[in-house]
């Protein structure tokens, strides 16, 4: 009697938990699943089919649980008792042949989309990209825009329909560039640069995050990535940033902003060296005892149309970005 009080208390709150969960996650926005840029589009196909298949498992076995539970209940009289069944050739079969061949669709699936949406290939638009570097700080992201001769931190801005190139780099320890709604995190790491090809297909305002523990105040390291509905809108974001009286000439003063590490406001660089990105990199070569040599060779980019949310693509091969020389 007590046993199966205790069975029903915890039936109770099993159901309320998943009510409350249900509830509480009913508001959520699941940005993967909402995405606003090609990329972003692709992986949430990606991840879409992924589970889907996988489903074709997990359901007939959460099914037949239930039903062998109920079936051969100790109330159910009427269940065959058959202690010295073995072996069933038909179960055998269903029970390898399947989970192979939705191993070896998911394995071909895998490997076909890595290489198709592999961050550093480019992509092929009419409009020509706009180039971001990109440096994680403790605990903030300095961007520097190199063709307009501008930086900002914790905000970036770009047209719709406009490709965006992000070259990565680290001042401290690894850390990670997301823009959910736009698919793709890429690693920062100090000392090289990685690459990163973005689109937003719609105009607003996403939001950008630190995908890897950095430290104390990694919970702060968020930015504002803005895709203006048109290229006057943009200029008038870099109009905004060139009227500050803050600029970046220097290493000094480019590690000056880096030591305010518990600063998370957004700021703007009227001016910045060209060369900074680049040199923010070979501070670390002394230390690595030797040169890195990074190179913008690539040769045919991804074919992608940026007007329609159904994507096109060609894989070509490339070469890699970062290169180490001892």
């Amino acid at each position: 009697m007590k046993l199966n009080i205790y069975n029903n208390k915890i039936k109770t709150v099993l159901l309320i938990t998943m009510m409350l969960s249900f509830l509480l996650s009913s508001g959520c926005d699941i940005t993967l699943l909402n995405p606003k840029g090609q990329i972003a589009i692709e992986q949430r196909s990606l991840i879409i089919t992924a589970f889907s298949v996988m489903m074709i498992v997990v359901i007939p076995a959460i099914v037949l649980s239930i039903l062998f539970a109920y079936r051969y209940r100790e109330s159910n009289a009427h269940a065959i008792y058959n202690p010295d069944w073995d072996h069933s050739s038909t179960i055998e079969a269903v029970v390898w042949i399947v989970p192979i061949l939705i191993i070896t669709f998911l394995g071909i699936l895998t490997w076909k989309s890595t290489h198709v949406l592999e961050p550093r290939h480019p992509l092929t638009s009419n409009i020509n990209p706009i180039t971001i570097e990109v440096v994680s700080l403790d605990w903030k992201w300095l961007f520097i825009y190199p063709e307009q001769g501008i930086a900002t931190v914790n905000e970036i801005a770009f047209p719709v329909n406009c490709p965006v190139h992000f070259k990565i780099t680290s001042d401290t320890v690894m850390n990670s560039f997301f823009i959910p709604a736009l698919g793709s995190q890429m690693y920062a790491m100090p000392g090289m640069q990685t690459q990163l090809h973005l689109i937003a297909n719609e105009a607003g305002t996403f939001s950008g995050i630190s995908s890897n523990y950095s430290g104390n105040g990694f919970s702060q390291m968020k930015f504002q990535a803005i895709a203006t509905g048109n290229v006057t809108e943009f200029n008038q974001w870099i109009s905004k940033a060139k009227k500050s009286s803050k600029i970046l000439m220097n290493m000094s003063d480019f590690k000056y902003l880096a030591s305010l590490k518990n600063n998370y406001s957004v700021q703007f660089f009227s001016n910045v060296k060209p060369e900074l990105f680049k040199n923010i990199i070979h501070q670390f070569d002394s230390k690595n005892k030797g040169d890195i040599k990074i190179s913008d060779n690539i040769n045919t980019p991804i074919r992608i149309n940026v007007h329609s949310t159904h994507s096109s693509r060609n894989l070509e091969s490339r070469h890699h970005l970062v290169t180490y020389y001892k």
